[in-house]
């Protein structure tokens, strides 16, 4: 297996939508996550307006045509909602957002028959260089033992619990420093 990581913009990441969907229903079908076709839709639905959102970017890796992770996200707006799920008071500080401060890693995910080869690393090092934002914050299910594992040797450190969308299992708020 030769895996490329090619790094592509809104525009280029909505064209491979099914491709990427099959990526998550793979990824996220498996324990502790449990989704489903409902929960693919609706983290879709979300992916649709996401790439479009301004500082927009991915990273795709692909064995041949075959699309076997994605990593993407967007800079965090001034006025953005993710820290109003948070269920842990923290600093005021820590929530200050200007539109360049976080960069948010909404989803990342690698299918299972290509975990365990750096796979993930690769993609997360592509997506996060040269970012010219301050820090990079993500959610992570807590009981996700290998994600965890991955977040915190990437220099990740839990901020917090969040409840990010309604009906949600609470997952923890990382963030990692990039200056």
């Amino acid at each position: 297996m030769t895996v490329t990581i090619r790094p592509l913009d809104g525009k280029q990441t909505a064209g491979l939508e099914g491709q990427l969907k099959a990526v998550f229903a793979e990824a996220f079908a498996e324990p502790p996550y449990g989704e489903g076709p409902a929960d693919v839709e609706r983290a879709f639905r979300r992916f649709r307006s996401q790439v479009r959102r301004r500082g927009f970017r991915a990273v795709v890796a692909f064995d041949g045509d075959t699309v076997v992770g994605m990593a993407y996200g967007y800079p965090l707006s001034a006025n953005t909602g993710w820290w109003d799920t948070l269920t842990d008071p923290v600093p005021d500080d820590l929530r200050r957002e200007d539109g360049k401060r976080t960069f948010g890693l909404f989803e990342l995910a690698v299918r299972p028959k290509w975990r365990r080869q750096g796979v993930a690393t690769r993609m997360h090092h592509a997506l996060v260089e040269d970012l010219d934002n301050a820090r990079v914050m993500l959610n992570s299910r807590p009981e996700a033992r290998a994600a965890q594992a991955s977040y915190r040797a990437w220099g990740y450190q839990r901020v917090g619990s969040a409840i990010p969308w309604e009906g949600a299992a609470r997952h923890d708020v990382m963030v990692l420093d990039l200056l």
